[in-house]
């Protein structure tokens, strides 16, 4: 199969589909590997490293487009590459499309075979083409948010660890899976008063057995979280519904009942945000203020620490690759449920339920193209 890795075009987005080890992985199954040249620059990785590995170098986007089978990317298609998708090629990238209406008619009306990242599953119903990227953007998501605590960006002025005589900052993780365990973690760690919340009573046991006494659990239900939420310096919002749009658990009308310069950080802005104020933001232009509150909502929060991020998502996605270069998805995908879980468009139908369900398509199980 002739496999293809385009550089990557939304804002500041510097990780890379393929790594130079990931290639040599592909090559050495007998595949070709097109890598757009300086793809790979943003960890550091040269088109000479490319080469090295058995790679072709090829000069701009459109041969990947135009002539190999499947196209390895990290974040989902832009307009411009989603208008050089063709019939019968396979994409395999993060899709997000929940949120994306634009996006998904779009990725029908090309043909392509698309296959998510995020939806690919795991034993239990874990996501683990999801978790490197959550455990990054948990992490991360601390920093942004004390970052923009300070007065100068709009914030309270509040150090999340406070210092000797002074109270530190009430930090609220609003979910208690991979980000909101991965958040806590960072709060916890640098003396934030720490609160996570969640419905589900197995992970508050789990997350309140990690933490003791470094963080304290509450059932979300409306009440509470209205409660933590008003008490807060800066809020988590790390909550997920595999493939589906996530819901708005905070309201406009709780603004106005939080503390002025407080801070959200909505980790779920790829799904569309927990927040009903959020909107999507960059690494150029990260925050804005509603109601005195400020919003921190980039999309692609791990980019900016691209070669972490480029490294941890190869070590899960490149198994995949292999299989789906090495026997075809259809085949790839009756071996591997787990994998036939990330179908999410193909052919000119959406095959993802969660997706049709959101945006009003007729959906097309995967099973039956798989018959």
């Amino acid at each position: 199969m002739r496999i293809g890795c385009p550089k990557e075009i939304k804002n500041r987005e510097y990780r890379v589909g393929l790594t130079p080890e990931s290639a040599k992985e592909l090559v050495a199954h007998s595949h070709e590997v097109w890598i757009e040249t300086g793809a790979g620059l943003g960890i550091g990785a040269t088109d000479a490293e490319y080469t090295a590995a058995g790679s072709r170098i090829v000069d701009g986007p459109a041969p990947i487009f135009a002539e190999c089978d499947m196209v390895v990317k990290v974040k989902e298609p832009q307009p411009d590459e989603r208008a050089q998708l063709r019939e019968g090629q396979i994409l395999y990238t993060y899709l997000h499309l929940a949120p994306d209406p634009e996006q998904t008619a779009d990725l029908v009306k090309s043909g392509t075979t698309c296959i998510a990242y995020e939806t690919v599953t795991g034993p239990g119903g874990t996501l683990p083409l999801l978790k490197p990227m959550s455990q990054v953007a948990g992490r991360m998501s601390v920093h942004a948010g004390a970052n923009a605590l300070e007065k100068v960006h709009g914030g309270r002025g509040v150090l999340i660890g406070g210092v000797p005589g002074v109270l530190p900052a009430n930090v609220v993780v609003i979910g208690g899976g991979v980000v909101g365990f991965n958040a806590a973690q960072m709060s916890a760690g640098m003396g934030g008063h720490t609160t996570i919340l969640d419905r589900d009573p197995e992970v508050l046991e789990r997350v309140g057995t990690f933490f003791e006494s470094r963080a304290a659990t509450r059932f979300s239900n409306e009440a509470n979280l209205y409660d933590a939420v008003c008490q807060a310096d800066l809020v988590i919002g790390a909550v997920l519904i595999p493939g589906a749009a996530a819901p708005k658990l905070v309201t406009r009308e709780m603004l106005k009942d939080m503390k002025p310069g407080a801070v959200l950080v909505d980790v779920a802005i790829d799904q569309g945000g927990c927040f009903e104020t959020s909107r999507p933001t960059t690494h150029d232009d990260p925050t804005y203020i509603v109601d005195e509150i400020v919003h921190y909502c980039v999309a692609n929060m791990p980019g900016a620490v691209a070669r972490t991020s480029t490294y941890a998502l190869n070590n899960v996605t490149l198994p995949h690759a292999l299989r789906i270069a090495d026997m075809g998805w259809r085949e790839a995908m009756r071996a591997d449920p787990h994998l036939a879980q990330g179908l999410n468009v193909h052919a000119g139908a959406v095959t993802y339920p969660a997706v049709a369900r959101e945006l009003g398509y007729e959906v097309v199980e995967t099973k039956d193209l798989l018959s």
